[in-house]
């Protein structure tokens, strides 16, 4: 049950967001400061980029069957409320002022989030356990690769320019995509346990504001293109946080590599004046151009072409994907209506 829409109205979703950036930071700090109250494991040896360091040399069904049980209700929740939402006649698309199922949204997320926090205290694993971390990894990657599919019709892919070849997908995810981005954003909060390494706690933050972002949904915050932005681009600071942590010297991937995604997409659809982005432009060659003097040689200065040549390609295959279904689809129908 969703509280009713005149309680709703005593939230704006503006305030709601702030409130939400603030649980989110508090969140993260909280799950820091709680961290040395953790157990001490004997992790096994890291045996290389497709090992997860975090999770119990010796895991039992009991630790397996709480941390799924506890993520399968968050998944099953949320997909409820979104399912329930899009059900819904008469709703607002642009309201300033929060509907029934935000509210609930926003409690369930709170909830689960917690409940985490406290599951990792008794039983530590996450899903780490059971399921590849390039499928956490993957999850997030989808999620944002959608993200610039979908807005192609507002910003275009590239330097500003729409391909009208990816609109029926764009449209078809701008209907659905929450059920997608929920399964993103919840799976991949859930593989990880809350511990307090800065990777994992940026990590929580992260999650955390676009699980808020989820819960906004139908309101006139959700679109708002500064706040969608920052989501968005919040991933070249953790990505490259994360890699300089690792010491393996790649940063400057992630970095320029993200940066390149705002500078020849993100950045397009804001108003900009040409003169500020062509500002970026200088910015971000300047940066490429210094770094690669005096960090990493320029023999390697390929790698910032690697993030965004793999986010364009993806674009491309998950809008095939759509394609073929909603084709595979048409001919089921016409085969079914001939019968």
């Amino acid at each position: 049950m969703t509280p009713t829409h005149s309680a709703a109205q005593t939230l704006s979703a503006h305030r709601a967001l702030w409130l939400g950036i603030a649980f989110s930071v508090g969140f993260a700090a909280l799950t820091a400061a709680l961290d040395p109250l953790l157990p001490t494991i004997a992790f096994a040896p890291d045996t290389g980029a497709s090992h997860y360091y975090w999770q119990l040399p010796d895991p039992t069904f009991w630790t397996r069957l709480l941390v799924w049980t506890c993520y399968a209700g968050h998944q099953l929740t949320i997909w409820g409320i979104v399912w329930y939402a899009i059900h819904r006649s008469g709703i607002d698309r642009r309201s300033s002022a929060l509907h029934g199922f935000n509210i609930a949204a926003l409690a369930a997320n709170a909830l689960f989030v917690l409940l985490h926090l406290a599951q990792t205290h008794i039983t530590y694993d996450g899903l780490a356990q059971d399921v590849s971390i390039w499928s956490s990894q993957g999850s997030v990657v989808l999620l944002l690769v959608v993200v610039v599919l979908m807005e192609n019709q507002r910003r275009g892919l590239v330097l500003g320019q729409r391909l009208s070849m990816l609109a029926a997908s764009g449209q078809f995810f701008r209907r659905y995509h929450g059920y997608l981005f929920s399964w993103a954003v919840v799976y991949t909060f859930w593989y990880h346990p809350m511990v307090g390494t800065l990777g994992h706690v940026l990590g929580t933050a992260y999650t955390a504001l676009i699980m808020l972002q989820g819960s906004l949904f139908l309101t006139r915050v959700h679109t708002n293109k500064w706040w969608t932005l920052a989501l968005e681009t919040l991933v070249v600071v953790h990505g490259t946080l994360v890699a300089v942590m690792q010491g393996n010297g790649l940063w400057p991937m992630f970095l320029f590599g993200f940066a390149a995604v705002f500078v020849l997409t993100q950045m397009h659809g804001l108003g900009l004046s040409r003169r500020t982005r062509w500002l970026f432009v200088i910015a971000y060659l300047a940066g490429v151009a210094l770094v690669y003097t005096i960090v990493r040689p320029w023999t390697n200065v390929h790698e910032v072409l690697r993030i965004p040549l793999v986010d364009y390609a993806l674009v491309f295959a998950v809008a095939g994907i759509v394609f073929v279904c909603s084709l595979l689809a048409k001919i089921a129908g016409r085969s079914t209506a001939a019968r």
